[in-house]
């Protein structure tokens, strides 16, 4: 039988998971996991469908190891959805067009569903023994996180997925800093934390405002107070490595670029986004809601932000309640897969260097640190496509990635798995 390269099965494998659209909600996952267990049994790869409902399956496959530490190369099959009328391409097309690879999911993220699930069938052809058993998971639901992904497989099949070491989305953007290339990897991520204001008036006629108490007048007073708040900083391992590879302390000197990575590192950060008031526009509101998303860095906790907000409002009347609090994690930067990831760098870009970054958002590493004391990074290197343009794209039209992308990042995930504990 003719042989295709990395390359080229990993954009068959890629167009193939674009083309099954797994749009959540309502997610319908198991079209790619099912493609995914055709695709890796017919290489020899052991594989288990893992569903809380039929209709969005986990797929879990292992190359079984040697008995050393484990290594999870962890991904989501869901996507954010896509307006066909917004798209130059149709968005479920998977069209490879001037060696780029079109449509939903191309970045966020099929091309490391895609890349992962090639580097174990590879590995598994050439009969590769890991030091660890090394496990690919591509789980549903990590877009709404309605529990039908990765959180339920912690709880409800954790033997299926424990594993010391573990590789995810949340990095491999490449920079340029004081003239060295630089790739980033996330290794911590922020708290998703948000909070509701309720702002409380008195209602009455809205053709005499002077006889009420307008709580959402009351509210735009608050907004502003929370648009002109400057949270403190704290000092955490990552933003402390990144100032020193930029050679400052002061991120106001930064060119935006880097500002944009510096800045999540230093304080939690606050954007109101869900403001109602009065239901009729004759009707003065007696009550205001305001919904902030708000993320606390690592370690950080709920009762020190809230204090710290609270001051920034000053007395008022209102309400202050959080929503939930999920996330908020951290990997050690001294480890195995941190010095395998950087020899790959090294090879890659000799003089290169790797960079940490607590991640402004959510991933699912949270789930893995938090279930197993897991060492989680976020690395996918990006050579081809500038690191602004990919960020413009991801959850926006005429998403996609070039091929040269998806090749490197097959052949990053090959060498962490031959590389690590080696």
């Amino acid at each position: 039988m003719a042989t295709i390269s990395v390359r080229d099965e990993a954009t068959e494998l890629l167009q193939g998971l674009l083309r099954a659209n797994t749009v959540n909600p309502p997610g319908n996952e198991t079209l790619a996991a099912e493609l995914l267990q055709a695709y890796l049994e017919d290489a020899g790869v052991e594989c288990e469908l893992y569903a809380k409902v039929p209709e969005r399956a986990n797929l879990v496959a292992r190359i079984p190891g040697r008995g050393g530490p484990t290594l999870a190369l962890i991904s989501h099959t869901d996507t954010v959805r896509a307006d066909p009328e917004e798209w130059t391409l149709d968005p479920w097309s998977g069209e490879l067009r001037d060696g780029e690879i079109w449509g939903r999911g191309a970045l966020d993220m099929k091309s490391h569903v895609a890349a992962a699930a090639v580097a174990v069938a590879t590995l598994a052809r050439e009969g590769f023994v890991p030091a660890g058993d090394v496990i690919f998971v591509a789980s549903a639901d990590e877009e709404v996180g309605e529990d039908f992904g990765l959180s339920w497989l912690c709880a409800n099949h954790p033997d299926s997925i424990r594993a010391d070491y573990c590789v995810n989305e949340g990095g491999g953007d490449r920079l340029v800093i004081n003239g060295r290339p630089a790739y980033l990897c996330g290794t911590a991520e922020k708290m998703s934390s948000p909070f509701i204001l309720r702002v409380h008036g008195r209602s009455g006629h809205a053709s005499m405002p002077g006889i009420a108490d307008n709580a959402l007048v009351r509210a735009s007073r608050l907004i502003q107070r929370l648009a002109e708040y400057q949270p403190k900083t704290r000092d955490l391992p990552e933003a402390a490595a990144f100032l020193q590879l930029v050679g400052t302390n002061d991120p106001s000197e930064l060119d935006p670029p880097l500002r944009a990575v510096v800045e999540p590192m230093l304080a939690h950060a606050i954007s109101p986004t869900i403001i109602e008031a009065s239901k009729q526009t004759n009707v003065i509101p007696a009550l205001c809601t305001v919904v902030c998303d708000c993320r606390l860095l690592p370690g950080e906790t709920q009762a020190e932000a809230e204090a710290e907000i609270r001051a920034a409002l000053g007395e008022d009347n209102y309400d202050f309640a959080w929503v939930e609090g999920v996330g908020g994690t951290a990997s050690p930067l001294d480890t195995p897969l941190w010095r395998a990831i950087e020899s790959f760098v090294d090879e890659l870009e000799p003089g290169a260097a790797l960079a940490p970054i607590v991640n402004a958002g959510f991933t699912d590493s949270h789930f893995m640190r938090s279930a197993f004391g897991t060492v989680c990074y976020g690395f996918f290197p990006m050579r081809a496509m500038d690191s602004e343009v990919a960020a413009a794209l991801i959850h926006s039209a005429d998403e996609r990635i070039p091929v040269d992308d998806l090749e490197l990042g097959t052949r990053f995930l090959m060498h962490v798995a031959r590389t690590l504990e080696e």
